[in-house]
């Protein structure tokens, strides 16, 4: 077994002891056994798997096994389009209040450095005050490893969720920090290192060990051996890096594709009746430096390029997938699947060329759609659900599934998924809520109504996906009474961020 540079951990008895004085809920006993949770976050995972209905070039047979055990949400929806600001809506099961809540340091924002007061600064640390065992691995919040410093920092000691976690591990190895792994190149290299001078892919030559995600895997395999000898129930987020850019994976997961039978974007042109301000010119994208081609909103990249860079990304899913089933393999090995929910979560979409934007950071469905599996051995629901959810619906999920209470003093957006797991059909009639550049936007079973708070017209957008699945098309000029009739919904979500 290759030997690790170092691994990070924290534990807090302290912290544990208090929590027991503020849950205000008895302490789990041996006698009552609450289900064990693995979540598992997947970075800028759209709904990319062979289970999704249309998927099927994509090789991911362990999604597929796990949402054949339990249920897969084909519109699922996360609440603000970029990672930090995305996964502190998933910890704290609440919409956006603040500006600076949709940014990526919402959690260090709100979370980090702060004292621990009678309301859980996540759902792990509510699920930790109440009997569980809370270990971390790699990327849960925002931060790559758990810990708050900028990417060309050394690593701090300070966690981004001081209270959440017993332990919170990663294994940075020849990359050494956190940051630099998330950004990892083969050779031990970084794109901040490099100076941006990066392609953004790699075919890389190497193990499952060669890159970052495959020794978080390796973690979590050892932590889970060692969780199921104790007696408390455990919570182990697993955090993997990829599909987020650069787009590197061992060469076995490329050799999985025909590159030239890859489905190209079905939406490459602009959409119709749309502002620009609504886009974006893939600037993530363009800083990695050492690309084929440039990519912006004046025409799409070549047909080829396209093919390459989806390639590229599928690669990484299925690198990750592997991952993913190397866990669900674990959980076998140690009798642990009858009694473990198991959650995949992507934290937002991507655009892969689609509307020439490479990204995520728009207010459509390409970027705001994300993949979300839920095994719960309790619930016999088998299949793909098509209800519309939304990320803050994890939070009441989780501690339904587990048996918890919520917080009396909390006010959660969401709802429990529960009636989705026992039956994939059951709809719900509760929207989804998404926030970002300057806009709020609601989506329902049909529409999406987009309202945003600038000078650039149209500020108003709406798309239905009974007639225009891909929000081609702005139809609110045509369609004043529907946007009428779905705008007192919208204004609901609005919680005053562009006031």
């Amino acid at each position: 077994m290759k030997k690790l540079n170092y691994i990070f951990y924290s534990t807090a008895c302290s912290t544990a002891c208090l929590g027991a004085v503020f849950s205000g809920c008895k302490k789990t006993t041996a006698d009552v056994k609450h289900p064990n949770v693995l979540f598992i976050c997947v970075d800028d995972f759209r709904p990319e798997a062979g289970c999704y209905e249309g998927k099927q070039y994509i090789k991911t047979p362990n999604l597929d096994r796990l949402a054949a055990a339990g249920v897969g949400f084909s519109e699922h929806y996360c609440c603000v389009p970029t990672s930090g600001a995305s996964r502190y809506a998933l910890l704290t099961g609440r919409y956006p209040q603040n500006r600076k809540a949709i940014n990526n340091e919402a959690c260090y924002n709100f979370i980090s450095g702060k004292p621990q007061t009678p309301e859980p600064e996540t759902f792990i640390h509510h699920l930790r005050r109440n009997g569980y065992y809370t270990v971390g691995v790699g990327k849960i919040s925002h931060s790559a490893d758990g810990y708050v410093y900028g990417y060309n920092e050394p690593r701090s000691d300070s966690l981004e969720l001081p209270h959440s976690w017993d332990e919170m591990l990663f294994n940075a190895d020849k990359w050494q920090t956190g940051w630099n792994a998330f950004f990892a190149y083969a050779d031990g290299t970084n794109r901040q290192g490099r100076k941006n001078q990066v392609p953004p892919y790699e075919c890389g030559d190497v193990d499952d060990n060669g890159y970052p995600d495959g020794l978080t895997a390796e973690i979590a395999l050892r932590k889970l051996e060692q969780l199921s000898h104790q007696d408390k129930p455990f919570f182990l987020g697993v955090g993997f890096f990829k599909p987020h850019l650069p787009f590197n994976a061992p060469k076995k997961y490329w050799d999985m594709y025909d590159e030239a039978s890859l489905p190209l974007t079905p939406t490459p042109d602009l959409p119709l009746n749309v502002n620009r301000e609504s886009l974006h010119p893939s600037s993530e994208f363009g800083s990695y430096k050492a690309g084929d081609e440039d990519a912006g909103l004046d025409a799409p990249v070549s047909n080829e390029y396209a093919r390459k860079l989806k390639h590229a990304y599928f690669a990484c899913v299925s690198y990750t997938d592997a991952q993913i089933g190397k866990l669900l393999n674990k959980l076998d090995a140690l009798g642990l699947t009858e009694n473990t929910i198991v959650i995949v979560w992507g934290d937002h979409g991507w655009h892969l060329g689609d509307f020439r934007v490479w990204g995520k950071h728009t207010l459509f469905d390409w970027s705001l759609r994300s993949s979300l599996i839920i095994s719960a051995p309790q619930h016999k629901g088998r299949g793909i659900c098509n209800a519309t959810v939304s990320t803050v619906d994890l939070y009441p999920t989780v501690l339904a599934l587990c048996g918890v209470a919520a917080p009396a003093s909390l006010t959660l957006d969401g709802s429990s998924l529960t009636p989705q797991l026992d039956s994939p059909a059951t709809k719900t009639v509760k929207p989804a809520y998404g926030f970002f550049k300057q806009g709020i936007t609601v989506r329902t079973d049909r529409y999406r109504l987009t309202k945003y708070f600038r000078n650039a017209q149209p500020v108003i957008e709406l798309y239905d996906h009974e007639t225009d699945p891909f929000e081609t098309q702005n139809i609110a000029a045509a369609h004043l009474q529907t946007v009428t009739q779905l705008m007192p919904l919208l204004d609901k979500g609005d919680t005053g961020l562009y006031d």
